[in-house]
């Protein structure tokens, strides 16, 4: 799953990418519908959704003449629970440092209950 992971995450680093998969979580689009918003060819579009369908994010269908793209919306899932998983373990652990440190602060002495009054604070 590691490495199904990474391609994942490989392929949604570039933003044109992530800009596609945004555009199909509205639905399907073929590839001039997603080509559209952009100032590059359709072999351009096609070789970014190459990327995303090898990381298993999207997947093309026959619908007569059209081939839509689709967004297989489980493979974010997966991602989501991956970093949900990291998320939880470092607030876990910020939260076991708080308590470290609140018990801690109860424990140090208070500097100005060790000032003589003559002393400058």
């Amino acid at each position: 799953m590691s490495d199904e992971l990474s391609k994942v995450f490989a392929a949604l680093a570039d933003p044109t990418r992530r800009d596609i998969v945004a555009r199909l979580v509205i639905g399907d689009a073929t590839v001039g519908e997603l080509a559209a918003p952009y100032d590059m060819s359709l072999q351009a579009i096609s070789k970014h959704l190459k990327v995303l369908e090898a990381a298993g994010l999207v997947s093309r269908t026959r619908d007569a003449q059209r081939r839509p793209v689709h967004l297989e919306a489980d493979v974010l899932g997966t991602m989501t629970d991956w970093v949900r998983q990291h998320q939880r373990r470092a607030e876990e652990r910020m939260s076991r440092l708080d308590r470290v440190l609140a018990e801690a602060g109860r424990h140090t002495p208070n500097h100005s209950q060790h000032q003589s009054e003559g002393e400058p604070s």
